[in-house]
């Protein structure tokens, strides 16, 4: 017991050891947070693309349901890992797009916008499921009284979509929490997946330790999300 001690103690001293400016040598919490941002931000972009992808999947207008379809079949066929690399290789190395001059701040952004496009098809076809829920004569009903396709799609059919929609949507934030991991092929290196490569080459010994670390920490993140998009599922599901 005295040795598991030990060695409890040695990995909390090789987790708080500091550089010499002072700063956290390997920052477990930073790191989590800047998946948490990668979360918030890129989920919000999922969302609205998924709500205008699923609103040209509804269209009257032909050829926007086929641009939204093959936008949905392509980045859902498409590795995430493969459209980061897109971004970092494509946008930024080689069409020199860049957000205000600072790298970290170029690969962030370029990371959300990559998440965000990889996961608005999901989003897309999360918010479809909740449109199937709406009954055909509601839209028939809002078009007999004058309402134009996106007066009906916004105040009756999308309203309805995302009381149907909860469970999938909370699914692929959950999803998407654990993909921002891949955001360290884009550059992004002081999110959760990197600084756990530097601890485990610079910590071998404490390879368990630091794998149960991350682990716990996505525990923490994930399962709050899961409970209450469960929660809200319920709370909010249209009673027929």
């Amino acid at each position: 017991m005295s040795a598991f001690l030990e060695y409890l103690g040695s990995y909390w001293d090789f987790l708080t050891q500091r550089g010499p400016n002072g700063e956290l040598t390997f920052d477990v919490l930073g790191a989590f947070w800047v998946n948490i941002q990668l979360t918030f931000w890129s989920g919000l972009l999922a969302l609205l693309i998924g709500v205008v992808v699923v609103a040209m999947r509804i269209s009257p207008i032909a050829s926007l349901r086929i641009t939204a379809t093959a936008y949905t079949n392509i980045f859902r066929d498409i590795p995430l890992t493969a459209v980061i690399l897109m971004m970092w290789l494509v946008v930024w190395t080689q069409l020199g797009v860049t957000f205000g001059g600072k790298m970290i701040t170029d690969f962030f952004i370029l990371a959300v916008v990559g998440l965000g496009l990889y996961h608005g098809s999901f989003m897309a076809e999360a918010l479809r499921s909740g449109v199937n829920t709406v009954p055909l004569g509601q839209a028939e009903a809002a078009r007999a009284i004058g309402l134009t396709f996106m007066q009906s799609a916004r105040m009756i059919v999308l309203p309805q979509a995302f009381r149907g929609a909860v469970a999938p949507i909370g699914n692929t934030l959950i999803a998407l929490i654990k993909n921002t991991t891949v955001a360290s092929v884009g550059g992004v290196s002081i999110e959760t997946s990197s600084v756990m490569s530097g601890m485990i080459e610079f910590g071998p010994q404490f390879i368990f330790l630091v794998f149960l670390t991350f682990a716990l920490g996505y525990v923490v993140i994930v399962i709050p999300v899961g409970m209450l998009s469960t929660h809200l599922s319920h709370k909010l599901a249209v009673k027929r």
